[in-house]
């Protein structure tokens, strides 16, 4: 399986990258948030408007996790206070625990050094178990919790990881 990161910049690729979070964010959330919320955090996020105002106007950097040429997944990087947030990583189910999400950890490591960054961050609902399970096992550790109001009557309850590099 080879895997390669495929930065998105053009419209058609961010068209691909919003369809694939529509996919992904069904598959990583059933059964963690409601439906409602589902819907809602990617039409707020997650859809072409955001994303295009988000790599064009806030400097996000997006890549379309690619495996042998089909997409896999996708990741949203943010550099900040001399940090890498980890904004998304979404593996699309059917290339779960295929080796996706160690190169993704990866491309994404070398990528905060290359740029003199110090550690990778990122957010994670606190009842997304999987997902926690493996950013542990990737080397990251809790350093807060926070709950942000992000409208619509929804909250991401969420636990903030840390990887210092």
């Amino acid at each position: 399986m080879n895997i390669t990161f495929e930065q998105v910049v053009t419209e058609k690729q961010i068209k691909v990258l919003a369809n694939t979070a529509n996919v992904v964010w069904h598959e990583a959330y059933k059964g963690i948030v409601a439906m409602s919320q589902i819907d809602y955090m990617i039409e707020k996020f997650q859809s072409f408007n955001p994303l295009f105002e988000a790599i064009n106007k806030n400097n996000y950097l997006y890549f379309l996790i690619k495996s042998d040429n089909n997409v896999a997944g996708y990741i949203g990087l943010h550099e900040e206070n001399g940090k890498m947030f980890l904004s998304k990583l979404y593996i699309l189910k059917e290339y779960r625990g295929k080796g996706v999400s160690s190169k993704t950890f990866e491309f994404i490591e070398n990528l905060a050094k290359e740029k003199n960054l110090k550690s990778v961050w990122l957010t994670v609902n606190k009842n997304n178990n999987h997902a926690i399970e493996v950013y542990k096992h990737k080397g990251f550790v809790v350093i807060r919790k926070q709950v942000a109001d992000i409208g619509n009557g929804f909250v991401m309850d969420d636990y903030v990881f840390e990887k210092i590099l």
